[in-house]
């Protein structure tokens, strides 16, 4: 696609001012315009199919349902919807998450100005932009690869029973990523719950007797 061509935005955040700011910016910038904004995952796909964005800049954290689901819906009835996940998450496994469910690229809000206008521009033109600042999770992190440290110490919680809070409480990160390792354990078990994902690792040798590990104290 040329360059000349206006390169037509919807962006989502539910934060308002952040995405007040994001739209003020890219109305500046020459050859963009924005056309829609959402504040949450429903609202997107609504405004997509009646808008019809070259690109959408899409938040990963939002209320309801967060930027991943909104990534799969999309997609769902616009294969061809091009997305740049806009996020303050470096988490590995956010990024993994967002390009398997069909996100064009990943960059963190941190990222300078001039690096945001070529990220879109690059996702415009077909291209895959990652952040630097995130490590990206290696291919073996497919179907049947191996578990890392942190999915065995997640495993091991989510045999005692913890929620993906508790868990992200215990282990030192978000529940949003505590819930991504989750899944990408059960995807690399190659079953479709936690329930399986314990029997399988008993079967495999990947858990032992433990302890129980005391529940965190509530807020």
């Amino acid at each position: 696609m040329g360059m000349s061509r206006t390169i037509r935005l919807m962006l989502v955040d539910d934060h308002p001012v952040m995405r007040a700011g994001l739209a003020n910016l890219l109305a500046l910038e020459k050859g963009f315009e924005v056309v829609a904004q959402a504040d949450d995952g429903e609202s997107a796909v609504a405004l997509w199919q009646r808008h019809r964005p070259d690109v959408c800049l899409l938040d990963v954290s939002m209320h309801g349902i967060d930027g991943i689901e909104t990534m799969r819906r999309l997609r769902a009835v616009a294969p061809e919807a091009r997305v740049l996940m806009l996020t303050s998450s470096e988490a590995p496994e956010d990024m993994a998450q967002s390009l398997k469910a069909g996100a064009a690229g990943y960059v963190t809000k941190n990222l300078r100005h001039e690096e945001l206008v070529a990220a879109i521009r690059e996702v415009h033109a077909g291209g895959r932009p990652l952040d630097p600042l995130v490590r990206e999770v290696p291919a073996t992190a497919a179907a049947g690869g191996p578990l890392t440290d942190r999915e065995i110490e997640v495993l091991s919680l989510v045999r005692e029973g913890f929620t993906n809070t508790e868990i992200g409480r215990l282990i030192g990160t978000s529940t949003r990523t505590a819930k991504a390792h989750v899944a990408a354990l059960i995807e690399k078990l190659e079953v479709v719950d936690r329930t399986q994902a314990v029997a399988r690792a008993y079967d495999l040798g990947l858990l032992r007797a433990a302890p129980p590990r005391p529940l965190p104290r509530r807020p």
